[in-house]
């Protein structure tokens, strides 16, 4: 049976979460293991169900569709206010980035260096990134900027009257939005990661700068009262 790329990344992600190694990821998310291993499994196994029919030859596809915009609504309400308007602005920024290159570059492999399944995932990514900042805000915007893309598309053939039906994360929508959000977090967890380590030893020189002043300050006042001692004694020895 042949595995597209978005689910060979939710198998190995997995088995990361299963052996502890995306811990740290996924506490920045606010997300636990066992919900985090529940979305991973819904997308796997909706993504082999049948699409939803909604209107007019359009549908839905459970794995790319529905469960990552209840994955992001999920991660939004649990959010703080500021960085769920953040999250909101960023996946609304990010799909009209995703959309525009889309009408710019098109999603023919030979008229890009990069398959357009990278390429776009790249964009949201580092937009959602951009804009999002933190690594759930980047991970939101990755996955819902790709999903407004294709909604924006279909809302524009249907104003435009264009024949034929599309699918809601379908296809190759659905590796794309999974490789979306693992760019926005990745981006998101490095810089964060690097920005960390080195405001820690900007820290530590500054702990070590304060603590040689508190040294010098105790040496020269200890040597100060020593000095004030040898004069007391040396007057009274004199008024002696």
């Amino acid at each position: 049976m042949f595995l597209s790329l978005g689910i060979i990344i939710l198998l190995i992600v997995s088995v990361l979460i299963f052996f502890g190694l995306a811990q740290r990821v996924l506490d920045r998310m606010k997300l636990n293991d066992k919900t985090a291993i529940l979305f991973i499994g819904a997308m796997v196994i909706g993504s082999f169900l049948p699409n939803i029919p909604l209107f007019s030859g359009l549908s839905i596809n459970i794995g790319g569709g529905i469960i990552p915009i209840v994955l992001a609504v999920y991660l939004i309400i649990g959010a703080e206010n500021q960085e769920k308007t953040r999250a909101i602005m960023a996946s609304i920024i990010t799909g009209g980035f995703v959309y525009t290159a889309s009408k710019l570059l098109g999603a023919d492999p030979g008229t890009m260096f990069l398959d357009p399944i990278y390429m776009y995932a790249l964009i949201a990514g580092l937009v959602a990134y951009l804009i999002g900042r933190s690594r759930r805000a980047a991970f939101i915007a990755g996955i819902l900027g790709i999903v407004l893309s294709d909604i924006a598309y279909i809302v524009e053939i249907t104003l435009t009257n264009t024949p034929g039906g599309t699918t809601i994360g379908g296809a190759g929508v659905f590796d794309t939005t999974i490789l979306a959000g693992i760019i926005a977090v990745a981006i998101a967890e490095i810089i964060g990661e690097t920005r960390e380590r080195l405001q820690g030893g900007t820290k530590k020189v500054r702990l070590k700068s304060d603590e040689e002043k508190n040294q010098m300050a105790s040496f020269l006042s200890e040597d100060y009262f020593d000095n004030e001692k040898d004069n007391n004694e040396k007057d009274n020895k004199e008024s002696d």
